[in-house]
């Protein structure tokens, strides 16, 4: 009998939402909302006062996981030019894999060198945002440090952060150039010629592959050429191409760091009188639309453009879940795509 007085006066004394919202330290509007698995609520409040309730006997109605916000800044110059397709389809993911998880997500079109502190926390506060995607961004000291500071969870999308303070998922640049190259060193070329040009790490990796995979063949060389990339990639690529041949300097293949380079390779060499491939072998990255339209169509190395954004959702997840793990990178395999432009090559798939 005296258990069951204690249990009636239990429920009797259950807390109401302004004793939630004293002993959580918001208002009562904000505890209602919660309750009531609202949207527009930070995760740290929501959980809060969720532990709050619970502690104090406050039946809390279950329900779905609540997630917070996302937005995802993307590069202007990167979905302006030539690597707009690119990009596009990195979006696409990030927008499926957000709307799979019930994330709110925003995308928002940014000049680099205007990715300030003050700049991004206006976007993500208009954006009512908890997440942050840099979307082919290398963020700057002054916002690294700002994020750092506000523990901003942050993503960066086909980027690479050597510091592992920011989780990031990207193609696998050091192992697909690698492989990209290895493809010419075993069809028997010697003297391969690497164009290339960005101050992004993530390329910056294609260039290191590359070398670690000449330096892995006896009697190899390859050769560095650094390109502008401010105007047409394809453009330049020509013109730089023309200029190599016309030294007659016994280069006999080239891997380009993208599909735009290895088009514009392509066309300076076909000019030049030389047969692909069996006087000059190509090899692209990206496995972009422009390598299907090539005679004879490129061989290149695909990227999964679409998974990158669905996995960093789920790295972003990941992050509100626990705030202060470890940061993870995670790199997606980039795949051979068979062409006509190296000897020997299988039909495309």
């Amino acid at each position: 009998m005296n258990d069951q007085k204690i249990k009636h006066d239990q429920k009797i004394k259950r807390p109401r939402q302004a004793d939630i919202a004293t002993l959580a330290g918001v208002s009562v509007s904000t505890v209602s909302r919660v309750l009531a698995n609202e949207p527009g609520i930070s995760e740290t409040v929501r959980r809060q006062i969720l532990k709050v309730a619970a502690e104090h006997g406050y039946p809390v109605k279950p329900a779905s996981e609540t997630v917070a916000g996302g937005l995802a800044l993307i590069a202007s110059d990167g979905v302006t030019g030539g690597l707009s397709v690119f990009y596009e389809t990195i979006v696409e993911g990030l927008r499926a894999g957000a709307a799979e998880a019930g994330m709110p997500f925003e995308i928002r079109m940014v000049r680099e060198d205007r990715t300030t502190p003050d700049a991004v926390r206006d976007y993500m506060q208009a954006a009512a945002a908890e997440g942050l995607f840099l979307v082919g961004i290398d963020p700057n000291e002054m916002l690294r440090d700002w994020l750092q500071h506000n523990r901003t969870p942050t993503v960066l999308v086909n980027g690479t952060d050597p510091r592992t303070q920011f989780d990031g998922v990207s193609p696998a640049n050091f192992f697909g150039a690698y492989q990209a190259t290895s493809r010419l060193t075993q069809a028997g070329h010697r003297r391969i010629l690497h164009l290339s040009g960005s101050h992004r790490q993530t390329i910056r990796e294609r260039i290191r592959g590359f070398e670690a995979a000449i330096a892995a063949v006896p009697g190899a060389e390859g050769r560095f050429v650094s390109m502008a990339l401010q105007g047409s990639a394809s453009g330049e690529a020509h013109e730089r191409m023309a200029a190599i041949l016309a030294e007659n300097a016994g280069f006999t293949a080239a891997f380009c760091m993208n599909d735009f380079i290895a088009v514009g390779v392509l066309e300076a060499v076909t000019e030049a009188g030389l047969r692909v491939p069996e006087d000059f072998a190509i090899v692209g990255f990206d496995d972009l639309p422009c390598a299907l339209m090539t005679n004879p169509q490129l061989s290149t190395m695909r990227v999964d453009r679409a998974a990158l954004g669905r996995e960093a959702v789920s790295l972003m997840l990941s992050r509100f879940r626990n705030r202060t793990a470890p940061a993870r990178h995670i790199c997606q395999a980039v795949v051979p795509v068979a062409g006509g432009t190296v000897p020997n090559a299988e039909t495309r798939e």
